[in-house]
């Protein structure tokens, strides 16, 4: 079968890529699965989150992205990010420009978020039309001192913060400007370019993680919203009930959708966090990540029946919740 742009099918991941995963070790706490963006090692006196994303879609904030992605995909964890290894494959016709470039927004992003970058590789690969970043992060923790995606439980509130499609609608406003600039006014793609700015999720999951109640967390990357819930209840086998009205949705986000006709809950949404939370820790929850400046509000539960998965509209009705085929950010790129 031919794969669709991005993540492959959750289908194949089970039967061909986990059946394929070497020699098993007893150190491997937590190995691939499915809706899960990491790994847990027992390292003796502390676990080990170890956790993978390369960078495709975008090109002018590469290596600053590189950082970010793959630090929110430890801090789902409740664990700071700590170490970061990087594979950078550029074009063959690249100069060191694009490297010094790259590594530039690697450090700073790194400094700002007290992580150390300790190795990787770097060469020029035949083929390519854009650099593409691949990046390895790790973090440190007490033992058992985490929480995964998959930790989810029935009657947990979903709270969601910030809002929907805020790393697509950030790399579109700036790799299509030129295209974008013709219907949209320069003073909104500036204020669309500025959404990199709010792509870590590390403050949103440290805090929520130690206000307690935490059961799972999950950082909506490619399919966005709507596959990030997906992930979780993949995880955790359970169903979700959800409520559109209560995503936010950004004005420049809104637009830039629409021109392009895609569905912004389906856009990648780094930088927004998905929470399952005991009901009754919610409101604490949300109110520290409000003292931190982080809007957030709870936009539905997850619920004991893994076949019934529900989106509820403005106008009272209801449908199954869709799974993306495909990030709705690779649609926009082709248009």
């Amino acid at each position: 079968m031919k794969l669709p742009p991005g993540k492959i099918p959750i289908d194949i991941l089970k039967d061909v890529v986990f059946k394929n995963l070497g020699d098993p070790r007893k150190e491997v706490i937590l190995g691939p699965s499915a809706g899960v963006d990491g790994a847990v090692l027992d390292l003796g006196t502390k676990d080990a989150i170890v956790s993978m994303d390369p960078i495709t879609g975008a090109v002018e904030r590469i290596g600053w992205e590189a950082i970010n992605i793959n630090a929110n995909d430890v801090a789902t964890f409740g664990v700071e990010p700590a170490f970061f290894f990087s594979c950078i494959m550029l074009p063959e016709n690249a100069d060191s420009k694009i490297i010094e470039k790259i590594s530039t927004q690697m450090h700073n992003a790194a400094k700002d978020l007290g992580i150390a970058i300790v190795g990787g590789h770097c060469e020029t690969t035949p083929g390519l039309a854009n650099p593409i970043v691949v990046g390895c992060i790790m973090g440190l923790t007490e033992k058992g001192k985490y929480v995964t995606a998959a930790g989810a439980k029935a009657g947990d509130k979903i709270i969601l913060t910030k809002t929907a499609g805020i790393e697509g609608t950030a790399i579109l406003a700036t790799d299509r400007e030129e295209q974008l600039k013709n219907v949209f006014s320069q003073t909104l793609l500036d204020g669309a370019k500025q959404f990199y700015s709010q792509i870590s999720v590390v403050k949103d999951a440290l805090t929520a993680y130690r206000s307690g109640g935490v059961h799972a967390m999950h950082d909506p990357t490619e399919g966005g919203i709507l596959n990030g819930i997906h992930e979780m209840a993949d995880a955790a086998g359970l169903g979700a009930e959800v409520f559109s009205e209560k995503i936010v949705v950004e004005p420049e986000t809104a637009k830039i959708c629409r021109f392009y006709q895609i569905d912004p809950l389906q856009l990648i949404s780094s930088g927004a966090l998905l929470i399952a939370a005991d009901s009754v820790a919610a409101p604490k929850i949300i109110e520290n990540l409000t003292k931190e400046h982080i809007f957030a509000n709870i936009i539905g539960e997850f619920t004991p029946n893994p076949n019934k998965r529900i989106l509820k509209k403005n106008d009272d009705t209801a449908e199954m919740l869709p799974r993306p085929l495909s990030d709705h950010l690779w649609i926009a790129l082709s248009r």
